[in-house]
């Protein structure tokens, strides 16, 4: 009986991982290569695609060499990258600037006008919110620069569409990538022209809209070869991490949320159709010709902890370092932290937002102020996901995935402030499981995406402590105040 497998590639913020998994999900080799941010000015942050490209191809290489598994074994490749990203080519698909991903806020003043002139015209019909990560902002501040690599591109695209264009001299971008970057309309599935004439840029200029399970065949023989995988095998586009880390965990259906804790976090549902919410609270991003997924990002997830573990001077691993807030009982003593470090998306968008301490007092230790940094970065997702409960409902089951995830205390911590079962699958790459899954659907390996649910090895859930739901509950409120109120400073 002959074996059979499937790549999940995902070209993350921090990482590039290649994730190899055998047909029900069980991950059988992974390699990650680091991802170098360059700051060249404060709120800049940019990218080398042609590193990450290179990147890619030694990671794929070196998971199938880890996996001990031949070519002709390995039936597709599926794609899943970072939302955002936006870089300057020219016609012979050579990058002319640096890639600038999410992260980078050099256009807050451009998203500014536009939310204080047409942002919820924008808004409604992209289902994006305005803010300086979208490639539509950043091609407003490239146009208004002068900047001269958007004077000479002749394309431009993000970092998986430059990864794509190099393996098969094609461009494309799927319906979740194209959301993504604030020029395309979720509802027509086409580029919105009003807002490609604001930004100065043509359609042509822009990739081929196309479905996450479209398959590109016949990669360049230089690297396939570089790879380690056949010339002959299928490649499929995929979609973003968001859509895909949904799909790997299995939050599919009505009343399934999911969320991510990484450097970064996000809290998403899929959905039917387009739903945009009236507060321009939340994003819809198109997956599939009839499904979205609808949700929140903040820029605070584990870079928080990160950056209090960098103060402290705390030299242990990450896990002892967490632990220390279990010494804490729930609310830190008073401690609160709103976790702003890094401006912020959902639930305020404010690109000038910074992080705050409240309620510090001579008694609070370290180990308070880990406490309140974990318990500010879940209690920022709670308030998002508030948001999307105005959309689509109670949330019936939490599903968790990312580098927070393999901690128990803050699974606990989920469980009690969502006062949900929090679910968690037993490998973490989730989006690099549903990209693997996408393909599978593409080349009709596997039914459908629903048929994932009976392929994802699964742990034991994590019970709410009511005791602790309750107590949650009053601190919540006044984290929720603090919130609202600390807005008005953030100018």
């Amino acid at each position: 009986m002959s074996r059979e497998f499937v790549i999940g590639l995902d070209i993350g913020t921090t990482s590039v991982k290649a994730c190899v998994f055998n047909l029900h999900g069980k991950l059988v080799a992974d390699v990650e290569k680091m991802i170098n941010s360059a700051y060249p000015r404060q709120g800049w942050v940019e990218q080398n695609p042609i590193e990450i490209e290179q990147s890619a191809i030694v990671a794929t290489r070196e998971a199938i060499e880890k996996a001990a598994i031949e070519k002709n074994e390995i039936v597709s490749l599926g794609f899943s990258a970072a939302m955002h990203s936006l870089l300057c080519v020219n016609d012979k698909g050579t990058p002319i600037s640096p890639a600038l991903i999410w992260a980078d806020g050099r256009s807050y003043k451009q998203a500014e006008d536009i939310i204080n002139t047409i942002g919820k015209n924008v808004y409604s019909k992209t289902g994006t919110p305005i803010h300086p990560m979208t490639p539509f902002v950043k091609l407003l501040w490239m146009k208004e620069q002068e900047y001269e690599p958007y004077q000479k591109a002749k394309y431009f695209m993000s970092i998986k569409e430059y990864i794509l264009q190099c393996w098969f001299g094609q461009r494309v971008i799927d319906y979740s990538m194209a959301s993504a970057t604030g020029l395309f309309n979720p509802a027509t599935h086409k580029w919105e022209q009003e807002l490609l004439e604001l930004t100065g840029i043509t359609e042509n200029q822009l990739s081929e809209i196309v479905p996450p399970t479209k398959v590109l065949m016949g990669i360049k023989r230089d690297k396939a070869e570089a790879m380690g995988i056949s010339p002959e095998m299928p490649v499929v586009v995929g979609a973003a991490d968001g859509q895909l880390a949904n799909l790997g965990n299995g939050a599919i259906l009505p009343g399934e949320v999911a969320v991510s804790v990484g450097t970064s976090g996000a809290i998403r549902q899929v959905t039917k159709g387009v739903k945009i919410s009236e507060n321009q609270e939340t994003f819809c991003y198109s997956f599939t010709e009839d499904s979205s997924i609808i949700g929140g990002p903040t820029n605070n997830g584990g870079i928080a902890l990160q950056w209090l573990k960098d103060l402290l001077k705390d030299e242990r691993s990450f896990t002892e370092f967490l632990s220390d807030a279990g010494q804490v009982a729930p609310g830190a003593e008073g401690l609160l932290f709103l976790p702003y470090l890094n401006g912020e998306r959902a639930p305020i968008w404010n690109q000038r937002a910074k992080g705050n301490f409240y309620g510090v007092s001579i008694t609070h230790k370290r180990e308070h102020f880990i406490r309140a940094v974990l318990e500010g970065v879940t209690f920022n997702l709670y308030q998002i996901g508030k948001a999307l409960e105005r959309l689509t409902g109670e949330p019936e089951k939490v599903y968790v995935n990312g580098g927070l995830a393999r901690s128990p205390l803050w699974l606990q911590m989920m469980a009690d402030i969502f006062e949900a079962e929090i679910y968690v699958s037993e490998s973490h790459h989730s989006a690099a499981w549903g990209a693997a899954w996408t393909s599978l659907v593409a080349i009709n390996k596997v039914n459908s995406f629903e048929e994932i649910k009976q392929n994802i090895p699964m742990g034991k859930p994590t019970i709410p402590n009511k005791e602790n739901s309750i107590r949650y509950k009053k601190i919540y409120q006044n984290y929720e105040m603090l919130a609202n109120d600390m807005v008005k400073y953030f100018r």
